[in-house]
């Protein structure tokens, strides 16, 4: 079975979101320490078929890159070299923390799951994902019709 993965990379921590095989849903994964991020993925490559990464491309909102996107950058570079077989897709994660709190919060989260804070990394990877699988089934239907 197919997976697409999608990655929240961040500083210190990275959250990952996997797709159902048929590439419609979007489900929350786990969150990693960012140095241990290749490790973690080539162990879930080993056990899954990974077809995609779909990683979050930081902005600001007036689309210029934001303060993280050089270590976004760095991490994608290794991304590529650990997976050379694989695509990356970029998608615009703007605003995916702000909502991803939301969400945990309408979610009835308890205050003290909220302060972990991979739960929101984690969230956000769902997020991201999920996006590019949407506009991705949305660009397919305005094709067929």
């Amino acid at each position: 079975m197919e997976r697409v993965l999608g990655i929240d990379y961040g500083r210190k921590r990275t959250g990952v979101a996997q797709s159902d095989p048929l590439g419609i849903f979007a489900s929350a994964l786990d969150f990693v320490p960012s140095a241990k991020i290749i490790d973690y993925l080539k162990n879930y490559a080993q056990k899954e078929t990974v077809r995609l990464f779909v990683v979050g491309y930081p902005k600001n909102l007036d689309n210029t890159p934001s303060e993280n996107l050089k270590f976004v950058d760095a991490f994608l570079k290794q991304l590529k070299k650990a997976f050379p077989d694989i695509p990356v897709e970029l998608e615009d994660e703007r605003f995916t923390s702000t909502i991803a709190h939301r969400t945990m919060i309408d979610g009835g989260m308890k205050k003290s799951d909220r302060r972990v804070k991979g739960n929101a990394d984690k969230i956000s990877a769902v997020l991201i994902l999920q996006s590019y699988l949407d506009r991705k089934a949305n660009q397919k239907e305005t094709v067929t019709e």
